[in-house]
C-alpha cells in the first residue's frame, strides 16, 4: 500500500465515525482525557490544517495557528473536515514533499515522520471517535499496520511525550489482535 493510499484509507475511517455523529454527541467526552467529541473533531481538522501550512511552506508560528484555530469547525464540521483532508492530501502530493523537512511545532520534522503522525492521528482518533459515541470500533487492519509499525520503536518514550497517556500497560501480549496491541501503545485501554 502507498502512501497516499494509507492516507485515504485512515481518512476515510475517521470520516467514517465523523458522519456518525449525532447533534446531541458533540459534548460527549472521548478516551482523550478532558476532549470531548468536538474537541477530537478540530484537533483532527487542526492537525490537517496544520501539515497542509507546513507542507507549502508556513512557518512554526503558522502552523500553530493553523493547528490551534478555536473556530476551525465552524458551523459545518463535516465539511470543515472534509476541506482540511482534502487541502493536506494534495499537500502530501507535491513531488519531492517527502524529501523535505518542515518546522513543526515539536522539533524540524521530515515529512516522512509528519507523514506517520497524520495516520497515526487520524486512526487512533478514529477509535476514540467510534468509542465516544458508540460506533463501529473495528479499524483498517492494513493502516493498523502501518500505525503499529511506526510506534513500536517509540513504546519506551511514548509516555512522556505527553501525548498517549500513560503509554503501553505492559499488559497487552504478543499474540494479542494488532489493532489491540496500537491501541495499548498509544495509551488506550480497549
Amino acid at each position: 500500500m502507498d502512501r497516499i493510499e494509507t492516507l485515504s484509507r485512515a481518512r476515510a475511517q475517521f470520516e467514517s465515525r465523523l458522519h456518525l455523529v449525532r447533534d446531541d454527541q458533540w459534548a460527549t467526552p472521548t478516551p482523550c482525557e478532558g476532549w470531548t467529541v468536538h474537541d477530537l473533531v478540530r484537533h483532527a481538522v487542526g492537525g490537517n490544517r496544520m501539515t497542509d501550512v507546513l507542507l507549502h511552506g508556513g512557518t512554526r508560528e503558522e502552523a500553530i495557528a493553523a493547528a490551534s484555530d478555536p473556530d476551525a469547525l465552524g458551523d459545518d464540521a463535516l465539511g470543515a473536515f472534509a476541506r482540511s483532508a482534502d487541502a493536506q492530501a494534495a499537500a502530501f502530493g507535491q513531488p519531492g514533499v517527502f524529501e523535505r523537512v518542515v518546522p513543526h511545532p515539536a522539533f524540524d520534522m521530515p515529512v516522512t515522520q509528519l507523514f506517520g503522525f497524520r495516520v497515526g492521528d487520524l486512526t487512533i482518533h478514529s477509535w476514540d471517535l467510534a468509542r465516544a459515541i458508540g460506533a463501529d470500533e473495528e479499524l483498517d487492519p492494513d493502516v493498523v499496520a502501518v500505525v503499529f509499525d511506526s510506534l513500536a520503536p517509540l513504546a519506551e518514550v511514548l509516555p512522556a511525550s505527553g501525548v498517549f497517556g500513560t503509554g503501553p500497560s505492559g499488559t497487552v501480549g504478543d499474540d494479542a489482535p494488532l489493532q489491540q496491541r496500537m491501541l495499548d501503545l498509544s495509551g488506550r485501554r480497549p
